[in-house]
């Protein structure tokens, strides 16, 4: 029996939730990840020269605007002084700037660095992450509220996931190649309430949402290497999970009518009917361990298109693979790149149940999906390649490139105001009216990008490597 005074405090978190989802652009991708804001007018084309409110220079830092009211937060780094920026939304101006500093020095992907993890923001505070230090939290007048030393970590590209504020609490994926975690703390104190292992996740970079069931209490939502887990956001309990994902995973899911959308590619040896078949660990051993150490070496490895993964698979990086990372490997080999809608809900292993259908083709890997006025877009990495389905039955609206959008992408698309804007890492930024894929504009911003843009009231946020442009209707 749950007591009366447990369960209004529960009932008051769950109210918080449902109000905190529908806030301005406070956690990477928006309220609740979904990339969409409900807005006034927006620009019909946005580049240096056009649609420009105002332009603030910044450090380094590929985190991605999250905005309070009145301010927008961003994350960059000098030297080794890891920061956090406020910034007023109205003139571009820095207010304040915060540092800690850096704790190790951490290997990143060429697209990744110290300052990719986006601000959670919500009415009185900020949450950071910063992969080579850990999170800090601050009010908004940028007094440091607590710290949270985390790491070192082991992720091949370096980590990339964000935090999110819900209710009074602070959720943080720490995926890694070995030793993945989620951890919940305080958002007043950032003490540590729960912390669960997530032991089959590797290499990932995805940022959870929120979904509330129509009875019950919220739940996390969070994919990793073959799994979309639910769990509930008091206690950590994985509630109730979906296989058939790829063994890595670094888009954002999306929630429309209780169906949930997520893409994940692994490599090209990955596509259904390509995938290799290396065997079980007992036969490796058995027909390959030469020096009968009980592992295989990169020698000793069967001569197959699997022996390029090597190095990939060596999950503690001791040279050698051992029945985990065999495993492990067998496992990823056999997954399958693809888009899944799940429908949510229930209890334990969901597969067969809540599956609804899966589409492979031109699969990506980094942009995350978005649905806008009952349209699936799917962006893939490179060449402006685009798909859109019907949501409920995943059938194919259209499939083309973007004009003007020869680029490779590493933001997700974002929406409002009937329009879709998709940016590209050379500044490609293509306009596209929503529903089709046809041009309104196409620009060049002349810088790189990997930051996806931040909308709220009327105005388009977008991060530059060297700087924040103001987007909005100027005449």
């Amino acid at each position: 029996m749950i007591r009366p005074f447990v369960l209004a405090v529960w009932v008051t978190f769950s109210a918080a939730v449902v109000a905190q989802q529908d806030l301005a652009w406070s956690r990477f991708r928006g309220p609740n990840g979904r990339g969409i804001a409900e807005t006034g007018r927006l620009p019909d084309k946005i580049g240096p020269k056009d649609s420009v409110v105002w332009k603030t220079s910044l450090p380094r830092g590929h985190s991605s605007p999250a905005l309070s009211k009145t301010h927008i937060f961003l994350t960059a780094f000098e030297g080794e002084r890891l920061e956090t920026m406020c910034l007023e939304r109205s003139t571009g101006a820095v207010v304040w700037r915060k540092g800690v500093s850096r704790a190790r020095k951490s290997k990143f992907h060429r697209a990744n660095n110290g300052a990719s993890p986006t601000p959670a923001v919500d009415g009185d505070t900020v949450v950071v992450f910063f992969p080579e230090f850990g999170m800090v939290a601050y009010d908004h007048g940028g007094e440091e509220r607590w710290r949270v030393p985390l790491g070192p970590f082991n992720n091949l590209y370096g980590m990339g996931a964000s935090p999110v504020i819900v209710g009074d609490r602070v959720f943080l994926p720490c995926d890694q190649q070995l030793g993945s975690y989620l951890i919940c703390v305080s958002k007043a104190t950032g003490k540590t309430l729960w912390k669960v292992d997530r032991e089959m996740a590797t290499s990932g970079h995805c940022t959870p949402i929120v979904w509330t069931p129509p009875e019950g209490a919220p739940q996390l939502i969070l994919p990793g290497s073959f799994y979309l887990d639910s769990y509930d956001m008091k206690s950590g309990e994985r509630i109730w999970w979906v296989s058939g994902l790829s063994f890595e995973m670094k888009s954002v899911p999306v929630i429309h009518d209780g169906v949930i959308y997520i893409n994940g590619y692994g490599s090209p040896m990955n596509q259904p009917g390509n995938q290799v078949e290396v065997g079980s660990w007992e036969k490796a051993i058995a027909e390959n361990d030469a020096n009968k150490d009980g592992k295989i070496s990169k020698k000793e490895m069967p001569r197959s298109r699997a022996r390029s993964w090597f190095g990939f698979m060596d999950l503690d990086t001791d040279g050698v693979l051992n029945k985990r990372d065999w495993n492990y490997m067998r496992d990823a080999l056999r997954s399958k790149n693809g888009m899944l809608a799940i429908k949510a809900g229930g209890k334990g292993d969901m597969t067969e149940q809540n599956v609804v259908w899966s589409y492979h083709r031109s699969v990506p890997q980094l942009p995350s999906p978005l649905v806008y006025g009952d349209v699936l877009y799917m962006l893939h990495d490179s060449g402006g390649l685009i798909v859109l389905f019907k949501p409920e039955d995943g059938e194919v609206i259209v499939r083309g490139r973007l004009e003007d959008g020869l680029d490779t992408y590493y933001a997700s698309p974002v929406a409002g105001d009937g329009k879709v804007y998709f940016v590209g890492e050379h500044g490609k930024v293509s306009v596209v009216k929503a529903g089709g894929i046809e041009s309104v504009s196409s620009s060049d911003l002349e810088e790189n990008v990997y930051a996806t843009p931040a909308i709220a009231d009327g105005r388009i946020y977008l991060r530059t490597v060297g700087a924040l442009y103001c987007f909005g209707v100027t005449e």
